[in-house]
């Protein structure tokens, strides 16, 4: 078989061992999928986030696991090939969430193993007219200014809401997310002080046309530091130089390998001159930023990725890392009484930034922090919005997380830095959580206050 993602990574698993089990076909793909040693901790209801369908059916079947069997049994020909139903009865519900990639002894991929299996499936069959909406709509908010009151009238309608969800399936119980009248804009040239230390702000999709807000606060609070901010523009051969430079997740993870590669070199082509200048890359959408240390290592671009990979960090790592450099020197007033309750998004988990959150958090002098123990958040990007999947991604929060925010205080703040987590949330408790950015902004001492702003440089540093 051909493969849509490089799996040379594994090239070597299982040599010299008679029990690796790796199938017949697949070549390192088949290797890839051979990593699980079907012990079943992705069976099981504990701390942490693996598996979240299996922790909402209790059916083997929604387990990392028995995804496994399923995709040895088509390597293996067993099953027919990657059309065959019996696959996808296993696949169906995985939401992607690198929960089995961080707590599974052998570190299964499943969500990568996902996208392949995707991948496969569409070269057989075609690609569903939903997957490529979904997967377009970075595009489609560029494009198609329209989108908004489209949105808007579907969202007021109830209509439109059976109608869509007769076709093309969107559930009519969600509420769309509307994008903003106006997008987030940068300034043309980089804004802070002249020969201060530069930091590259790329604000993703879903942050400049949702949600500006978390953009210009993580920017103050960048300024606040005394950081030159620039900005990702495409490069200048770009063949869409006006379209903002998008990570491609939402192509990846409907299996469309090829666009998502298209959207990894127009990202390379525009980061690589800071990464060469020493810049470091900061996101602030953890799905999107973390693509570039993960996926796009998959993606056979080359020796530009691992570097890339290096100067890429989300806010919260870029300040702790700065914190524990001597370099942070951010003028944070009091907070004393306030408690924030943090759900962290399943990628932060999967690739160890928790820790991180929580050391940003602590700069704030008297700001109490809990984190929400819980599982995936059920949202998954499109799949809380698909008909057949939206009382599951509801099941999924109420494991854990939405009894947790509804019994916080009024008074207290949910944070949880995933656009489709703060949908999640609002959606089923009705709270609105925030963004790490939006937290340290607000607890910046302006600068009309000189003496505070002085004495809290000196608190925090």
């Amino acid at each position: 078989m051909k493969t849509q993602l490089d799996w040379s990574a594994y090239a070597h698993y299982g040599e010299g061992d008679a029990y690796a089990d790796i199938p017949a076909q697949g070549g390192d793909f088949a290797r890839a999928v051979a990593v699980c040693i079907g012990n079943r901790q992705c069976q099981r209801n504990e701390r942490g986030v693996m598996c979240p369908s299996f922790r909402v059916t209790g059916e083997a079947l929604h387990s990392t696991r028995e995804r496994i069997v399923a995709l040895k049994a088509v390597l293996n020909g067993a099953h027919v090939d990657f059309t065959d139903p019996r696959l996808w009865a296993a696949l169906e519900l995985c939401v992607a969430c690198k929960g089995c990639k961080r707590e599974c002894p052998n570190g299964v991929d499943m969500a990568a193993l996902r996208i392949e299996a995707l991948a496969q499936r569409h070269v057989l069959r075609g690609t569903p007219w939903r997957t490529r909406l979904f997967a377009r709509l970075p595009r489609l908010l560029h494009r198609v200014p329209v989108l908004r009151q489209g949105l808007v009238l579907r969202n007021r309608l109830g209509v439109l809401r059976a109608l869509g969800e007769r076709w093309p399936g969107i559930a009519a119980q969600r509420d769309l997310p509307v994008p903003v009248p106006v997008p987030f804009h940068p300034p043309l040239e980089g804004t802070g002080p002249e020969g201060a230390r530069e930091v590259v702000l790329w604000v993703d999709t879903w942050t400049r046309y949702f949600e500006p807000r978390i953009a210009e606060a993580a920017l103050g609070v960048l300024r606040a530091g005394g950081y030159r901010v620039l900005w990702v523009e495409a490069a200048a051969d770009d063949a869409e130089p006006t379209r903002p430079v998008c990570c491609g997740r939402a192509y990846l993870s409907a299996g469309l390998v090829d666009e998502a590669r298209h959207e990894a070199q127009r990202v390379l082509a525009a980061l690589m001159p800071h990464v060469e200048a020493g810049r470091p890359i900061i996101g602030l959408e953890p799905s999107c930023l973390l693509s570039l240390r993960d996926e796009y290592r998959q993606l056979g671009l080359g020796e530009a990725v691992p570097r890339l990979a290096k100067a890429a960090v989300l806010f919260e790592e870029f300040l702790a890392a700065e914190q524990t450099a001597g370099r942070l020197k951010l003028p944070f007033k009091p907070m004393t009484g306030r408690t924030v309750h943090v759900h962290g998004h399943c990628h932060q988990k999967a690739f160890g930034a928790m820790k991180a959150l929580r050391k940003t958090l602590g700069l704030v002098p008297g700001l109490s922090v809990d984190l929400i123990e819980a599982s995936c958040c059920g949202m998954a990007g499109s799949f809380g919005y698909e008909a057949e999947h939206h009382a599951l991604s509801l099941d999924m929060a109420e494991q854990a997380l939405l009894p947790a925010v509804r019994a916080t205080p009024e008074t207290d703040t949910v944070l949880a830095d995933g656009f489709s987590c703060r949908h999640q949330i609002r959606d089923g408790s009705g709270r609105e959580a925030r963004h790490v950015a939006e937290l340290l902004f607000e607890a910046l001492v302006p600068l009309s206050d000189p003496v505070a702003h002085e004495e809290n440089i000196h608190a925090t540093s």
